[in-house]
């Protein structure tokens, strides 16, 4: 399936018609006007010249693979490394040694970059302002694979230089897409085992139904696409030049953590237990954590109710030391 299409409207008003979207949708030509797109049209090197006037100066971590894994961020064979190498590089030696992939055939990918502290000033010529207490990165590689993978934040991500073809799968594709180890990850995310572009039915048989349900879309230089949380999405740059600008921001506050953290917790104190300790507490977190009414609370004096009522800053916070307590 296509990904649903907004054409070209005003930057002050697609926040209220793509934002809040819970499907994926693309924005057509939404950032055609910045200077960094305008850069990039006239020419690689125009783009290159025109981020260096931003360039800190600071290094940043970027991922090398040899040209035997066709730009494929993975795993080895037997899942016990990555396929990459990590390098801390600044903007210059990174700018050279893409420019020398054309001949080397290796891969080099610098991925959530954070603006402010990288290439200070670019977000200011290059703004959409979406109020959204979001947080700006670029990301920046040849010719690149990213497996599926979901992001707890909900995502605007605006493409600027190169083609990216971009396939989603909604979340309840969980079970079809075989994901990899939750401790072990190569950029933070738990991802798809399956590679896409060349499938293992025989390993990966459910794949079929993920493939059934997944939409798909093609970003051009100006387009950009809202991935609201909890979708899966994989990613593959296919310019010898690709540039990505994103906004990630999440619509609870940050007070309250990384829900993956809560998962992994839950694995060390729920998932070994006998099968009838399990049920009881299966039903003791539905009461709790996702009962949609007041119930679990609203029988207990309010000075009282601690951290079953919504939390707070300062209920966040207390919470996050005793479990620090607790895990010493």
């Amino acid at each position: 399936m296509d990904v649903r299409q907004i054409p070209q409207i005003d930057k002050t008003a697609f926040g209220s018609i793509a934002l809040d979207s819970q499907t994926p949708v693309v924005i057509k030509g939404l950032v055609e006007t910045w200077p960094a797109v305008q850069a990039g049209l006239e020419s690689d090197a125009a783009f290159f010249g025109y981020l260096s006037d931003f360039d800190s100066g600071l290094a940043f971590t970027a991922m090398k693979l040899d040209q035997a894994q066709k730009g494929r961020i993975f795993y080895n064979e037997d899942l016990t490394a990555f396929n990459f190498s990590y390098e801390r590089i600044n903007f210059d030696t990174f700018r050279s040694k893409l420019e020398q992939t054309t001949v080397s055939g290796d891969t080099w990918y610098a991925g959530s970059i954070n603006l402010e502290r990288w290439f200070p000033g670019f977000d200011k010529s290059n703004d959409l302002s979406i109020h959204r207490d979001e947080l700006k990165s670029i990301w920046i590689g040849n010719q690149t694979r990213i497996a599926p993978h979901f992001d707890f934040p909900a995502n605007l991500a605006c493409n600027i230089q190169g083609e990216r073809r971009v396939t989603l799968y909604p979340p309840e594709q969980l079970e079809n897409l075989y994901i990899g180890p939750l401790d072990f990850t190569p950029a933070g995310q738990p991802i798809s085992l399956v590679d896409s572009l060349a499938p293992d039915y025989e390993r990966f048989p459910r794949f079929k139904l993920a493939e059934e349900a997944a939409f798909t879309t093609t970003l051009q230089p100006g387009d950009a696409i809202v991935i609201p949380s909890m979708w899966w999405h994989q990613v593959e740059a296919t310019a010898a030049l690709n540039v990505l600008v994103n906004y990630w921001w999440r619509d609870s506050p940050a007070f309250h953590g990384s829900p993956l953290s809560a998962l992994q917790h839950a694995l060390l104190g729920f998932r070994d237990l006998p099968q009838h300790q399990r049920a009881a507490w299966r039903n003791l977190i539905e009461y709790y954590v996702f009962n949609e009414d007041d119930a679990p609370y609203s029988h207990i004096p309010d000075n009282s109710q601690g951290v079953l009522k919504p939390l707070t800053e300062t209920t966040a916070t207390a919470l996050r030391k005793t479990l620090r307590e607790h895990l010493k």
